[in-house]
């Protein structure tokens, strides 16, 4: 089994790579490309990646390349983990949207729409040239914004599937306040990607004991203080919501938050150097600890377990993804991408059904797939026009005097990313 990893340089890859070691005989990699067009930093994770295999006994080849094609020639799965500018970029997609009093993030509101015109013609690039190279192969998508991207991919015919921690990230916590193995939690899981809310957390399957009331009555202090949310409201919502939430249920308070520290580029981009010269340590064989505060925790499970039941291997039986709704939300486009709970096999995933979704949610999901339609046409075509039609749509944003404001800035900030700019 090959797989390749398109920006196998990023810090991110030894997390993967961890994983592939950990859990090989759920996914038997014989050969692991790392591609990325930065050399050096390449080098520096390669390297790492390889004493960890090496460490924990894995008899898998590792290999490092900035070609493209070589990389994906002959691969079982592709994952997409790349970042279109850099931590550079990303420091701008969460600065200037505040001067408008608008979030500054890299996934939701302006600055995500930032990245999405950045990305998606990068990697539908990407992806074509995979198909060239071998048509069978499973593309996963981890790049934010993950809904956008795979609305992309699948649009265009790819074998795609979505990927995001959240969902596992939620299953680990719930699972250590319960007493529980993760395999032995269920979340009812629903929404878009970074949109989602957990309305049932269930033991054993889809068809378990829902506990959701009782670990809420329990440990909702510990729940909402991981969200950064009052206890009362998540008592009152009686769903566990993503902490992206956050940015849409306290947009102001936010702000005003994002207003006076440093952004998270910036203590990304610090903790990447920090980790780089670590991975330079020929000493070094496994993650460090300071790769958890990077983020991406859980990553590599998630997708060991994806592309296993992908590949026709021992992957769960249900996973959280990003795919076609095709009416499994009704009040939302067949077309639409959605982050649900699904059976996942070698055929794709199929969404299980979902219960009636609270008017509350559904009405906040279809606001925002009308945005992500709208940032979908500004990626493929280009134009203010349609940039500033999709920040328009966006509920974090909706005034025109904004939307006008912030189309002028995102083109400024993006120019040489943008084709058509």
């Amino acid at each position: 089994m090959k797989l390749t990893v398109v920006g196998g340089g990023s810090t991110y890859t030894p997390e993967l790579v961890d994983g592939f070691a950990r859990l090989r005989d759920t996914l038997p990699v014989e050969e692991l490309v790392l591609v990325d067009p930065a050399a050096e930093r390449l080098e520096l994770v390669g390297g790492l990646a390889r004493r960890i295999f090496a460490k924990q006994g894995h008899p898998g080849r590792i290999v490092t390349t900035s070609d493209l094609d070589a990389g994906v020639e002959g691969a079982d799965a592709v994952l997409l983990q790349l970042r279109v500018g850099g931590q550079a970029a990303r420091e701008q997609d969460e600065t200037w949207p505040l001067e408008c009093g608008c979030i500054g993030q890299e996934t939701t509101g302006a600055g995500g729409l930032a990245k999405a015109l950045r990305t998606v013609p990068v990697v539908l690039d990407i992806a074509e040239r995979v198909r060239r190279t071998n048509p069978d192969a499973w593309i996963i998508d981890f790049t934010n914004p993950v809904g956008i991207v795979t609305r992309a991919l699948l649009q265009a015919g790819h074998r795609t599937v979505g990927l995001c921690n959240v969902a596992i990230g939620f299953q680990r916590k719930f699972a250590a306040l319960l007493g529980v193995a993760p395999a032995d939690v269920h979340l009812d899981h629903v929404g878009l990607n970074h949109l989602t809310w957990e309305t049932g957390v269930r033991l054993g399957g889809p068809e378990g004991e829902n506990v959701l009331p009782k670990l809420l009555a329990e440990h909702g202090d510990a729940v909402a203080d991981d969200l950064r949310l009052p206890r009362t409201l998540v008592d009152r919502l009686g769903v566990v919501p993503s902490y992206y939430l956050r940015y849409y249920y306290a947009h102001d308070e936010v702000v005003r938050d994002l207003r006076t520290k440093p952004s998270r580029a910036a203590e990304v981009a610090a903790m990447e150097k920090q980790l780089l010269q670590m991975y330079g340590d020929p000493a070094l064989d496994e993650k460090p600890e300071l790769l958890a505060r990077r983020g991406g925790a859980y990553y590599s499970e998630a997708a060991v377990d994806l592309a296993a039941s992908l590949l026709g291997g021992g992957g769960s039986p249900y996973q959280v993804v990003n795919t076609y709704n095709k009416g499994t939300l009704p009040f939302l486009p067949d077309d639409a991408v959605i982050e649900v709970q699904a059976a996942v096999g070698s055929h794709g995933p199929a969404p299980l059904p979902v219960p009636a979704v609270d008017p509350l949610y559904a009405g906040l999901m279809a606001n925002v797939t009308a945005y992500e339609d709208l940032a979908l046409e500004a990626a493929l075509h280009g134009g203010r026009d349609r940039v500033f039609r999709a920040l328009l749509a966006h509920p974090l944003i909706g005034q025109y005097a904004y939307a006008d404001t912030l189309t002028d800035q995102l083109i400024a900030h993006n120019r040489e990313h943008l084709a058509w700019a």
